[in-house]
């Protein structure tokens, strides 16, 4: 038998809509793997993501099967580390984020 005939799948870049949902439950929860998991798991159950379901975000690569779990906390390390080098957030004064001002002039 040739080994060739077990070869793995090439790796393809991840659906756009699989990366923000990574991004959404990550913003909804500050948390690494595993805890991120569990976010998604709820989010995915509750449709709280652009209403998607399971079945939906399976379709956009987001299984969450056994099997499946190296792949997702691949994408969800992916997606976090993308967060740790992504463009410098500008500073915004915290008068206009809407938070109040103590001992303002006036």
């Amino acid at each position: 038998m040739d080994s060739r005939d077990f070869a793995l799948p090439t790796p393809t870049s991840p659906h756009p809509e699989a990366v923000e949902f990574v991004r959404f439950c990550r913003s909804r929860r500050r948390v690494a793997w595993p805890e991120l998991y569990d976010e998604m798991w709820a989010v995915a159950a509750r449709g709280l993501f652009r209403g998607f379901g399971f079945e939906d975000l399976s379709e956009r690569g987001i299984e969450f099967g056994l099997m499946d779990m190296p792949a997702l906390a691949a994408l969800a390390q992916a997606v976090i580390s993308g967060e740790a080098t992504g463009p410098a957030r500008r500073s915004v004064p915290a008068a206009r984020r809407g938070l109040a001002v103590v001992g303002g002039a006036g």
